[in-house]
């Protein structure tokens, strides 16, 4: 049984710390807040203990909240720590915290890459994970990205390059203070956006360039592709090798899916917690292929995304379970769905 600890507990680490709650073979030993908040109180509800940092304790009782301990207990009884702390705070948590324990740790994709010795994936380098002490899970629009060129990659679809057009939502729900504004915001006016580089972190020798920008909604992101595939392929040897992919689900026009608002609708009518959507959502209907050039849209949710590809990095840290295993069993126990089907 893996000790996970959960550094940050907001819109990223409470999914995460559920999905690792979810697994038969790891648990969540507790989770860090920073604010005696309602959702410090949420996980307090769900059975995890709360800790804090040391000059936060006194306002944490202060609230009625008995902290477990500081980071550093909590690091102490982890196996492994997963940070999912607001942007830049990983970094300083690593210099401050977690360099003196020889534990591993599992930054969020707001951190640059150089604060761990891999970025991950778990479709496209679960194994290069394995025996690291940091380990980093790319954002999710870069998940979004490297999800799709694998689908093809790994099926014997070669690309050649890849131009990725980003409409990213202005907001998450809860980020009263952001927006949405009405504007479009080019982000940033510079080309490539950092999701490119960011995806050859990964996929080290793709051509890609991406654009991006912000567009006042807080429900997912849009992706518009063009790929250049290095040969001529059918239309449906494109979307096999898609349907053949996990964590790629392929959304009809014809069963109500014109919009992105529909896919977590759908989430929501399955019952999905916080409606989420970790899937890659894909229209069917976009996927088009002239000679060899292949254009399609996918919806990236930006609050859930990269859940599971925390759950198999912790496998593939301790080399627990293969890739393709680990894959199984985190989108069993998700319930994730795959070309129309549903994990029961």
């Amino acid at each position: 049984m893996i000790r996970v600890g959960v550094v940050g507990y907001g819109t990223i680490g409470k999914r995460i710390a559920d999905a690792v709650a979810a697994q038969d073979d790891m648990k969540v030993v507790g989770v860090l807040k920073t604010t005696p908040d309602y959702e410090a109180k949420v996980a307090l509800a769900r059975g995890y203990a709360v800790y804090t940092l040391p000059d936060k304790l006194d306002k944490f009782k202060k609230a009625g909240i008995e902290p477990a301990g500081t980071i550093e207990d909590l690091v102490k009884i982890s196996d492994i720590i997963i940070d999912a702390t607001p942007e830049d705070v990983g970094r300083e948590n690593k210099e401050r915290h977690y360099q003196r324990f020889d534990k591993p740790v599992i930054f969020q994709g707001g951190e640059e890459a150089d604060v761990a010795e891999v970025s991950f994936n778990a479709l496209a380098n679960y194994e290069e994970a394995r025996g690291r002490r940091y380990v980093r899970v790319v954002s999710c629009n870069t998940t979004g990205i490297t999800r799709v060129l694998s689908a093809l990659l790994l099926n014997g679809v070669g690309v050649k390059k890849a131009r990725v057009f980003i409409a990213r939502r202005g907001a998450d729900p809860k980020e009263h203070k952001k927006g949405p504004i009405n504007d479009v915001v080019p982000n940033p006016a510079t080309v490539p956006s950092h999701h490119g580089p960011d995806v050859q972190t990964i996929l080290r020798n793709i051509d890609i360039v991406t654009m991006a920008v912000a567009v006042p909604v807080t429900i997912m992101h849009m992706h518009m592709a063009y790929l250049e595939l290095d040969s001529t392929y059918t239309r449906d040897a494109v979307l096999e090798a898609f349907a053949k992919t996990p964590r790629i689900y392929l959304a009809d026009v014809g069963a109500g899916f014109q919009s992105l608002a529909q896919i977590i609708e759908y989430a929501r009518d399955l019952g999905r917690p916080r409606a989420d959507f970790p899937e890659v959502a894909l229209f069917r209907d976009s996927v088009t292929v002239r000679g060899n050039e292949l254009y399609l849209m996918y919806g990236v949710h930006q609050e859930s995304i990269v859940v599971p590809e925390n759950v198999d990095a912790i496998r593939a840290i301790f080399g627990t379970l293969p890739k393709w295993t680990s894959i199984e069993k985190t989108d069993k126990t998700l319930k994730l769905s795959t070309d129309g089907k549903v994990y029961a």
